[in-house]
Formats: structure tokens, C-alpha cells, sequence
């Protein structure tokens, strides 16, 4: 146990010292390329936790989620199609793990949300760029985005992190879009698409690993 804590704990507390310490760096004169490798360090050491945590298929399929989100950190800051691409097969990733963990049964209302969050997203990512040559690539990103949130809030892994972490996500991804839109020239994006995105990322790997090792610490009947 205490072996285990040891081996894992570091990548958590580099993570949070990449992720934290990003928020207050990316408007500075650091060099492009490192600054890059730092972004992208944040959600690549939740990618390494993974791995060493969960020893089994599911642990591998959420280390590649944090690993493609990594990648479309890197990715983005050179071309914003590209970055959207990485990220796509990230949620494709995610939504077969959380169809692997489908919950059981779930409530009208949560049934309700889920199912009324792909549209919704959909429409509010379509409708906000000014320039609509863009609005359907928008759509169909956003469409990866909100089945991906959907599978997470009905999975069996816990709601008010997994479930919650891709809301957050969600809302993060919203606000990279209002750029393109009514928000282009507001600070407001600025300080809320980093610190929403990483904290969602955060609670999606810890709320999936943590339920994993519980399912492997239970001995077969």
C-alpha cells in the first residue's frame, strides 16, 4: 500500500504543479515550444498516474484518454482542427470505456440530462462562431463532445466526479468557441478554459482510476 501511494503520488503532484502553475504562465515570454511541453505536461502526468494505477484494459483505455488530451493540448496551439481531431478520438476512447460501465439504472432526471445534453451542446457550439464556415465543424466536434459527457454522467463511475468533470469539460470547450464569437474580445475566456478544462480532466481520472482499483481489489465470487 504504501509502496503503491509512493509510486503514484508524484504523478498527481506534478500534474497539479504543471496544471496550477500553467494558468500563470501562458500569457508570458516563455519560448513557444516550452510553454507548449508545459501545457501539455498537465494531463500527460494524469496519463502516467493512470497507467501505473490500473493494471488492466479499462486503466490502459483512460491513461489513452489523458494521453490524446495531452496530445491535443500540444496540437491546438498550432492548429485548432488538429487539436480537435486528437481530442475526438480522446472522447471516442472515453465513451467506450463508459459504455464498458454503463450504470445499472439510472433516474428520470439523470436520464433527462443526458439525454438533452447532446442537443443542447450541439446547438450552443454550432450557434456561437460569428463566422458560420465554421459553425459545422463546430458541431460535429461538439457532437464527440456531449456523447462523451452523456456516457460519463449515466457510467457507474462516481457522478459528481467523472460525471462532473465532463460537464466541466464541456463548458470549457463552449468557452474556447464563444472566442470565435461575442466573447472574441472579453477576458472572461482567458481565465475560465484553462482551469475548467484541467479540473474536469483531474476528476475524470481520479473519480475512473479510484473505481477501478476498488473493482480489482474485489476477489472474484
Amino acid at each position: 500500500m504504501k509502496r503503491a501511494i509512493i509510486e503514484s503520488r508524484p504523478y498527481l503532484l506534478l500534474s497539479l504543479l504543471f496544471g496550477i502553475s500553467y494558468f500563470f504562465v501562458n500569457d508570458s515570454n516563455i519560448p513557444g515550444v516550452f510553454l507548449m511541453l508545459w501545457k501539455s505536461s498537465a494531463v500527460g502526468f494524469l496519463a502516467v498516474y493512470a497507467l501505473r494505477r490500473a493494471h488492466n484494459l479499462d486503466g490502459m483505455l483512460i491513461a489513452a484518454v489523458m494521453a490524446f488530451g495531452a496530445l491535443g493540448d500540444m496540437l491546438i496551439e498550432f492548429d485548432l482542427m488538429a487539436g480537435a481531431g486528437a481530442f475526438i478520438v480522446g472522447h471516442c476512447i472515453a465513451i467506450g470505456l463508459y459504455w464498458r460501465h454503463r450504470r445499472a439504472k439510472t433516474s428520470f432526471s439523470q436520464k433527462t440530462l443526458a439525454i438533452l445534453l447532446v442537443p443542447v451542446t450541439i446547438f450552443i457550439g454550432w450557434s456561437l462562431p460569428f463566422s458560420r464556415e465554421e459553425a459545422p465543424g463546430i458541431a460535429i466536434y461538439s457532437l464527440f463532445l456531449a456523447v462523451m459527457a452523456a456516457m460519463a454522467w449515466t457510467s457507474s463511475f462516481p457522478r459528481y466526479r467523472v460525471g462532473v468533470g465532463a460537464l466541466l469539460f464541456v463548458i470549457s470547450d463552449l468557452f474556447i468557441f464563444s472566442r470565435m464569437g461575442f466573447l472574441a474580445h472579453s477576458a472572461i475566456p482567458d481565465w475560465t478554459i484553462w482551469p475548467l478544462y484541467y479540473v474536469g480532466q483531474f476528476l475524470i481520472v481520479i473519480g475512473v482510476v479510484r473505481t477501478l482499483r476498488k473493482e480489482m481489489a474485489v476477489p472474484n465470487p
